[in-house]
């Protein structure tokens, strides 16, 4: 069964790098990927796994089922696909180890078909577990399909609760801002806690908000408060105003208050550019995850940032997923087919495992991939302590230094 509900999909895998298939559909196999995104699957009793991806499938394929890029691909079908690569992966590991699911592919894209049809569709009805790849609305939607299923839904992308409260079935898996200026704070405590620390920032209501954020947790830590010295730079600034702010005697610990990567990127230069006389450590934010920092502009500076998400390039796994797309696709796996094989591997087991008692287990440490995700529950208001979600609460420092990676803790 595993195999028939992806049989088609895996087509589109194998154009999208470039090996220029052409397939020639009979009428089953069209059938079977119209059942698929219907997500119609036979009834087995397994435990079903409900899977809504960005595939874009109406949009790469025509009426009559030929691809219509020719041997191009469109760059925004990429993290809907990628992550689609490391499921299918995950799911073959499983059936080795007689881990059997009826899994539905759902495509949040699909022309024929909104996304509140396919939760109201029958088959959704029997869903043990759902994980989504999704953008604001359907996080909304989703979340409150499992609210009412009683199932979880591990929202494995989007870093936000998106307002929503009173939900125990809701699972964020990409940590929140405010969980990393929790972790960030503590890092510092723990790792520089005499030295001068500056947050240099940018102005701006998300920039407000994270110094909200570090502000209220330094009302409320149990350990010494941390001395934040807050400087609000120009679009503009150069190395006379940052410099005014270091001390040349000894480490001084940089924050990089802002998202915006364009301010991040121009902080990690002056301060690069100022090493020589300014012995500097900069804090980035979450977003810095995709920064190339292998640049000379940034030679010699030292770079920490934090990510739920950590892929160990010595791990027998990863090597093995590696050579598997060099060999098939003569690529490399993006982070999002291991977030793919790592979601699905592991959730899918505890699904075989609790079956209908999921919801109440769905934080067990069991079947750990690559990550160490440490799931708790969020209480938004402590005077009620009502749960309002849960959320991954384990964060990876990053130390990056001319290129070099490696973890902190």
């Amino acid at each position: 069964m595993m195999n028939r509900i992806f049989r088609y999909s895996f087509l589109l895998v194998l154009v999208a790098h470039g090996l220029a298939v052409r397939a020639q559909d009979s009428t089953a196999r069209r059938l079977d990927s119209l059942k698929r995104a219907t997500g119609v699957a036979d009834s087995s009793g397994r435990p079903q796994l409900a899977i809504f991806l960005p595939l874009f499938l109406d949009s790469a394929y025509d009426a009559t089922g030929n691809y219509r890029f020719d041997k191009s691909f469109p760059k925004y079908i990429n993290p809907g696909l990628e992550f689609y690569e490391g499921a299918k992966l995950a799911l073959d590991s499983l059936a080795k180890e007689n881990v059997r699911l009826d899994v539905h592919i759902y495509d949040t894209r699909s022309a024929g078909q909104t996304l509140q049809q396919m939760l109201a569709s029958p088959d959704f009805q029997r869903t043990g577990l759902i994980i989504g790849q999704v953008v604001n609305g359907e996080l909304q939607q989703l979340a409150a399909a499992a609210l009412r299923l009683h199932v979880p839904f591990i929202n494995v992308n989007f870093p936000n609760d998106g307002g929503i409260t009173n939900n125990p079935s809701l699972v964020i898996l990409n940590s929140t801002l405010r969980t990393h200026c929790e972790g960030i704070y503590r890092f510092i405590q723990r790792n520089y806690p005499t030295k001068p620390l500056v947050c240099f920032r940018r102005k701006g209501a998300q920039e407000d908000r994270l110094k909200s954020y570090f502000t209220e947790i330094g009302h409320t830590t149990a350990s010494v408060p941390l001395t934040i010295q807050y400087v609000t730079l120009d679009d503009n600034f150069d190395g006379g105003t940052v410099m005014s702010y270091l001390d040349s005697t000894t480490q001084t610990i940089c924050i990089a208050g802002s998202l915006d990567e364009a301010f991040g990127s121009r902080l990690a230069s002056t301060l690069a550019f100022l090493g020589k006389t300014y012995h500097t450590t900069l804090i980035g934010m979450p977003t810095w995850d995709n920064m190339d920092f292998t640049k000379p502009d940034f030679a010699g500076e030292e770079i920490v940032y934090s990510t739920p998400f950590y892929i160990n390039g010595a791990d027998s796994l990863v090597a093995s997923i590696q050579q598997s797309f060099k060999t098939k696709f003569y690529s490399r796996p993006s982070d999002m087919v291991f977030r793919g094989y790592e979601c699905v591997f592991r959730f899918g087991s505890l699904l075989s495992l609790h079956g209908p008692q999921l919801q109440g287990s769905i934080g067990e440490k069991k079947f750990k991939v690559f990550d160490d995700f440490n799931i708790e529950p969020v209480f938004l208001n402590r005077q009620s302590m009502t749960l309002d979600y849960f959320e991954n609460k384990k964060l990876y420092f990053v130390r990056k230094v001319d290129g070099n990676m490696t973890t902190v803790n």
